[in-house]
């Protein structure tokens, strides 16, 4: 079962080393398009695994947990790595056309993958301590990417995403040894019985809230979020894409293991800190949104609004808010890549992304216009997309905990975000081309347009598939919200021993 966890890393590791020998030819695009291929196989099959045999887990070198590397993967961890794989593959195809030969000998694909490779591992690894490295893996590889072409714009943007990230790190890992110290173990499952065992619990809501803070600025959100909109609209559209699909999603995702996982102790106070955070970061968010005038800047400051919603289903900490929070994960990222893409294309045959300085999208290329509709309305959470049921999850979760004001929130959020989407369509869709240009997807090659229509319209139909028939996912996100707050079966696994005590859930009905 080992190879089934370490090959979705060695794959993307396998493929940058090859992309980067093969920088110079034209052999390097299509190595990174074969090689994100194989992770989706890879993760395909490990999720086979999951869903067939429950957690799986693989003590790396043979060394025993919680001594010893673990990657473990249960059906969150499961269905993020499929979801990378797809979201890597349709950047990869787009990037076919949108990446220019001078970034590709700067070696694009080769930071390309090993970003996947560590969002990988980010979502396989065991223990804290591995999730710190696989973190600074993303950092070194998303900081080349943003940087790549050497434009003053992205050197800016540089220097203020690599800054944060870093005083995030520095946090991190103080949090790693102050828990460290009080546990003598690092490893996830050995903390979650570890910290049942600390005397001194104001302490551990401390850490808790450290980690609170160096994760949240990885998820960007409020008011940990400014680097993100000033940095995602400037690199190529292929790195914003998986930019905006995966790299905050890591983040939320570390803040949904540890909270359900180890910290766990004070849920009535860091959840509150969670739920009001959750609220302003919906809120500053979408007016942000409301606020820009330029294709990528309105969807960067939707990341940020859309990260509260799945913030808003850990914070209520209810089997079916954390059904909420593992659907929204999945619908958005396939979702948010998407619409990056398409901002992508209207620059291409407009000629910019500034709204006021492009039109007539739909009179003359209406297949773009249809592919933004679908991913657009599906943010906003029109029926029947996956949107919709990812916000009435969440809106349900709240009313049933009679939360009237964060229900609220999050409708009034939803109204607001069809307004930044209906800006998008009447500038850049609807009204004519103000320099008088027409727009035309036939005004790119055939392979060019193939390379970028095709990831597009793969990822609108997937949406579509979701909304229409989301009972299947749904039941899915259940079994991963049942695992998140029991985790009795995680905990053995890794360990390989009975599991005594309380575990979340019974702690959860407990505190209910």
């Amino acid at each position: 079962m080992s190879w089934l966890l370490a090959a979705p890393l060695i794959i993307p590791f396998a493929t940058a080393v090859l992309a980067f020998l093969f920088r110079n030819g034209p052999e390097g695009r299509w190595i990174s398009v074969m090689g994100s291929a194989a992770l989706l196989i890879a993760s395909g099959l490990l999720m086979q695994a999951v869903l067939a045999e429950g957690v799986v887990a693989g003590q790396m070198g043979n060394w025993p947990a919680p001594f010893g590397i673990t990657l473990v993967a249960d059906l969150l961890s499961a269905v993020m790595v499929v979801i990378t794989g797809i979201t890597g593959l349709a950047v990869a195809v787009y990037a076919l056309a949108d990446i220019e030969e001078r970034l590709e000998k700067l070696g694009y694909h080769a930071l390309f993958q090993v970003l996947l490779a560590g969002v990988c591992g980010a979502f396989l690894t065991g223990d804290l301590f591995n999730l710190y490295v696989w973190f600074e893996v993303m950092l070194i590889a998303s900081f080349g990417l943003l940087i790549l072409g050497g434009r003053r714009q992205q050197l800016d943007a540089g220097i203020k995403y690599v800054t944060i990230n870093l005083v995030s790190t520095i946090l991190f890992l103080a949090g790693i040894g102050l828990l460290y110290g009080m546990t003598g173990t690092l490893n996830l499952a050995d903390l979650h019985l570890a910290v049942q065992e600390v005397e001194n619990k104001g302490l551990l809501t401390v850490v808790a809230v450290m980690f609170m803070v160096a994760f949240g600025v990885k998820a960007a959100v409020f008011p940990l979020f400014f680097w993100l909109p000033a940095s995602y609209h400037t690199p190529s559209v292929a790195v914003s894409a998986i930019f905006a699909g995966l790299l905050t999603k890591v983040g939320v995702y570390a803040l949904i293991r540890m909270f359900t996982l180890v910290f766990t102790e004070d849920v009535d106070y860091t959840h509150t800190i969670l739920l009001w955070v959750a609220g302003f970061t919906m809120v500053t968010g979408v007016l942000g949104a409301a606020a820009m005038n330029d294709f990528r800047r309105i969807l960067s400051f939707h990341i940020v609004s859309q990260i509260g919603y799945m913030i808003l289903g850990l914070a209520l900490y209810t089997p079916l808010a954390l059904v909420g929070a593992v659907f929204y994960l999945v619908h958005h990222i396939i979702v948010k890549a998407n619409l990056f893409l398409v901002a992508g294309v209207a620059r291409r045959i407009a000629g910019s992304t500034e709204l006021s300085a492009i039109g007539g999208l739909y009179k003359t290329a209406p297949v773009l216009g249809l592919l933004f509709l679908i991913p657009a309305f599906s943010l906003a959470g029109f029926p029947p997309l996956s949107g919709f049921w990812a916000k009435y999850i969440l809106v349900k979760a709240s009313l049933d905990l009679e939360l009237w004001l964060v229900a609220g929130v999050a409708l009034v959020v939803g109204l607001l975000t069809i307004y930044s989407m209906t800006k998008i369509w009447g500038n850049a869709f609807w009204k004519p081309h103000p320099a008088g240009m027409q727009p035309k997807l036939c005004s790119l090659s055939g392979r060019d347009r193939a390379s970028l229509i095709l990831p597009i319209a793969s990822l609108a139909i997937l949406t579509c598939v979701i909304g229409l028939f989301p009972e299947p996912f749904v039941q899915f996100a259940e079994r991963a919200a049942a695992q998140l707050l029991d985790p009795v079966d995680y905990v053995a696994t890794v360990l390989g021993t009975e599991v005594e005590g309380a575990t979340g859930l019974a702690q959860l009905e407990g505190i209910e």
